[in-house]
């Protein structure tokens, strides 16, 4: 009975302690040039989120920002502030474009307790966030907006600073509603993208399948190629590319998901001429391609900013697992009889493909066996390819960061990644963590590796052991220095 109360009461304890995840508290866009002048201030703020927010504290916090920063530009002038740390909250700065500044405050973790007389005490976690993290995030709300309107410099261009604020409200509005900073960790640091593993041939008839593609729609400037939301083929330059899939795996295919894991569940499509059955749809454009009023709306996106700069509508197209983007320049409209065309041409052979890649994979797995669950998990990243690879995240959507790890785990692997940004060289790091795991960040000519092992009473050695067994099964062809 006693054994029973204490441990109710420790229960009761617990309940009492509350938790509260990083929250986003503002976020604004501002160019101190627009308003140099006393009594011009409001001029300078081009958005600022919540909007609800009254006037004179909006000019008071984007000043309050703009002081910080030509303040740390007197000791650093190439390299501004990129944070500021306070006990309730956290600033990130980023300077995307000369004189855009883009601001975004978040709040700390809490932890709230009772105390005795029944008051609740709130503690702040400052040392919780790691600024890699959340200016990558930063950088990624620009890279986002940029895809899809072009640059703040452009709409300037286009329509002046009118043109500029619609922009950017319509844009931030939906966007940042998608943020969750709770889910956020070391992947959104390297923005990396998951390339689906192939053999030789069916690569090839993939490659020759976009060959044909291009030339049959001879409009087509770029195409993309995903299977299993995995890159496997891209013609366009590698930063466009990764905020393009960054798009599709966490905003556009979520959207679509469907009963089409065995072919069977979705709907053949026997009115099709010639009675060429595929499972194609659109997941841009026609909803319907046998409605005569069907809209032929693609969204535009920009590529290429830095230099030819290039507009462009993305069609994505889909068959089963495997999805294809086509890009065409944006001054070609594309018409309900291209979209019946490109459906005709493009969905038998997407579907014949999609059940060849998956055929393929399923022979893959069998001949690799089924292992046992390994006592390790990892995360690789290659800079040069942006090739990612994670055993330790079961899924990672903007809304959820499903880890197979104790959060600790992964801000320690945060720490290791801001270690080696300090250093060019390569170079290893093993950290002893709580209970009985072990962390090990190696960084070896632009590639890095974060494992994680479980393993009771290891020393040193058979860590490094461990982890060098790994290098051999797992990356076999990819070179680690030791």
């Amino acid at each position: 009975m006693a054994a029973a109360a204490a441990g109710a009461g420790s229960g009761a304890w617990a309940a009492q302690e509350k938790q509260f995840p990083p929250a986003l508290l503002s976020f604004f866009i501002y160019n101190p040039r627009f308003g140099p002048r006393e009594g011009e201030e409001e001029n300078k703020i081009l958005f600022y989120h919540p909007n609800e927010v009254e006037k004179n504290e909006k000019i008071r916090n984007v000043g309050l920002c703009e002081a910080i920063v030509q303040f740390t530009r007197t000791f650093s002038p190439s390299k501004p502030a990129k944070s500021l740390h306070t006990q309730k909250n956290r600033q990130f700065f980023n300077e995307p474009e000369e004189n855009f500044w883009m601001v975004m405050v978040v709040r700390n973790p809490i932890i709230e307790k009772q105390s005795k007389d029944g008051k609740p005490i709130i503690e702040y976690q400052e040392e919780e966030l790691l600024d890699k993290v959340y200016s990558s995030v930063l950088q990624q709300c620009y890279s986002m907006y940029k895809l899809f309107n072009g640059t703040f410099l452009k709409a300037m261009e286009d329509g002046g600073v009118k043109l500029l604020k619609e922009r950017l409200e319509k844009f931030f509005h939906r966007y940042l509603q998608t943020l969750h900073l709770q889910s956020c960790d070391l992947l959104d640091i390297f923005g990396g993208i998951s390339f689906f593993p192939l053999d030789k041939m069916t690569y090839l008839k993939i490659q020759s399948f976009i060959n044909r593609m291009e030339e049959s729609l001879n409009i087509v400037k770029y195409t993309a190629f995903l299977y299993n939301d995995q890159l496997i083929w891209s013609g366009l330059e590698q930063d466009d590319m990764r905020i393009l899939y960054k798009y599709l795996t966490t905003s556009l295919f979520p959207r679509h998901i469907e009963p089409e894991l065995a072919g069977r569940d979705s709907p053949i499509r026997a009115e099709m001429p010639g009675n060429l059955q595929h499972y194609g749809r659109f997941l841009t454009g026609p909803l319907n391609l046998n409605d005569p009023d069907a809209k032929c709306r693609f969204p535009k996106i920009f590529v290429n900013t830095d230099d030819t700069y290039e507009e462009l509508h993305l069609i994505v197209y889909k068959a089963m697992s495997a999805a294809v983007c086509f890009m065409i320049d944006a001054s070609n409209q594309p018409t309900l009889d291209f979209c019946r065309r490109l459906d005709s041409i493009v969905g038998p052979q997407l579907t014949v493909l999609a059940s060849d890649i998956c055929e393929q994979f399923n022979i893959n797995k069998r001949m690799s066996g089924s292992e046992k669950e390994p006592q390790f998990k990892f995360i690789y990243f290659n800079h040069m390819n942006l090739a990612e690879k994670s055993t330790v995240h079961m899924r990672k959507t903007p809304s959820v960061s499903l880890t197979s790890v104790h959060p600790d785990l992964m801000k320690i692997l945060g720490d290791i990644n801001s270690d080696f940004t300090r250093v060019d060289e390569d170079e290893e790091i093993i950290v002893k963590a709580m209970s009985d795991y072990w962390v090990v960040g190696k960084k070896s000519d632009r590639r890095e590796l974060y494992v994680i092992l479980n393993q009771k009473n290891a020393n040193l050695i058979e860590v490094n052991e461990e982890v060098k067994k790994l290098c051999a099964t797992q990356f076999n062809n990819i070179f680690f220095l030791d």
